[in-house]
């Protein structure tokens, strides 16, 4: 139990289990020169990830296109807001030039909400998916997006690239949507995740919860059977951190990490083929270890055809 303060928020001190072991610093130096030389942005640094240092030193990193200004206000996010600067052409190859120069054989893309464009930047994701493919043979690429306002046509465009992995994270349960995506929906989520796997089955489908922004139990329980409904094949589920004090939805609850376990059996009970659930679980933490499933499943496939 933690002390909660006039705005019900739990107290500023964390709990013992959201503490982490700073890596040692050279590769994430090497790493972030890297990215600084190619003039690119990474989520891990514009939404202050706490696994920074832990992906970095590994030499993962997910990278971020369209700028680093957002057109949306969600009350989680600690990404820029604002006006956007144009369109960087150069930047799809850039993201494979250096994907590659890091020896990555998975790439996960994200990026800001560019409402004020006609293709919300679907297009952008297209030109850089086709640009890893053309740099990195056999590379597995996954792309976290907007909603695209649920532009059938946009998500085709990125669905059309072929990524492997299709994620768009519905980031928390219906009842707080409204207040935590004020410019989403939580009905709209689902759509988009249905969407990506009635235009192409191949495509696995992801998507991630915070907990901690008080949500109920059977609501998360709900959430899952929403996401497992429309297909999802993989969910990660993490703990909620507010990334300032002033603008920024506060921390209702820290999740015991024996809770985050429930909710991981639960979830791989409903039928999900991946699910990864503890306090620093975040959308792309870990992304390689569902590729190396992914990567399995597909063998098995082959064999099993090859036999036949």
């Amino acid at each position: 139990m933690f002390a909660r303060g006039k705005d019900n928020a739990v107290n500023s001190r964390l709990p013992i289990w959201l503490t982490k072991r700073v890596p040692s610093p050279d590769t994430v130096d090497a790493v972030n020169l890297m990215l600084r030389d190619s003039k690119l942005n990474t989520v891990c640094e514009s939404a202050r990830c706490p696994n920074l240092g832990e992906c970095w030193s590994k030499k993962t990193a997910t990278f971020m296109i369209l700028g680093e200004v957002c057109t949306r206000n969600c009350g989680f996010c600690a990404i820029k807001v604002g006006k956007p600067d144009p369109l960087d052409n150069d930047e799809p190859r850039r993201v494979a030039e250096t994907a590659k120069e890091m020896g990555l054989k998975h790439v996960v893309v994200t990026s800001v909400a560019r409402d004020e464009l006609a293709d919300e930047g679907a297009g952008h994701f297209a030109d850089t998916i086709r640009a890893l493919r053309e740099a990195i043979p056999g590379v597995i690429v996954e792309v976290l997006t907007p909603d695209f306002k649920g532009k059938r046509w946009c998500i085709k465009l990125v669905v059309d690239a072929h990524p492997d992995i299709y994620n768009h994270n519905i980031e928390t349960v219906e009842r707080l949507s409204p207040s935590v995506r004020p410019q989403a929906r939580y009905g709209r989520t689902l759509e988009l995740l249905q969407a990506v796997t009635n235009m192409d089955p191949t495509v696995y489908t992801k998507s991630g919860i915070m907990l901690g922004l008080g949500e109920t139990h059977e609501e998360i329980i709900q959430t899952l059977r929403d996401l497992r409904s429309v297909g999802v094949s993989a969910v990660t589920i993490g703990q909620y951190l507010r990334p300032t004090t002033d603008r920024h939805l506060p921390v209702q609850e820290y999740i015991h990490p024996e809770r985050f376990a429930e909710y991981e059996r639960i979830g791989e009970e409903l039928g999900f083929l991946f699910v990864a659930s503890a306090p620093f679980v975040r959308s792309s933490y870990n992304a390689q270890a569902f590729s190396e499933k992914l990567l399995a499943q597909r063998l098995a496939r082959v064999g099993v055809a090859s036999a036949g």
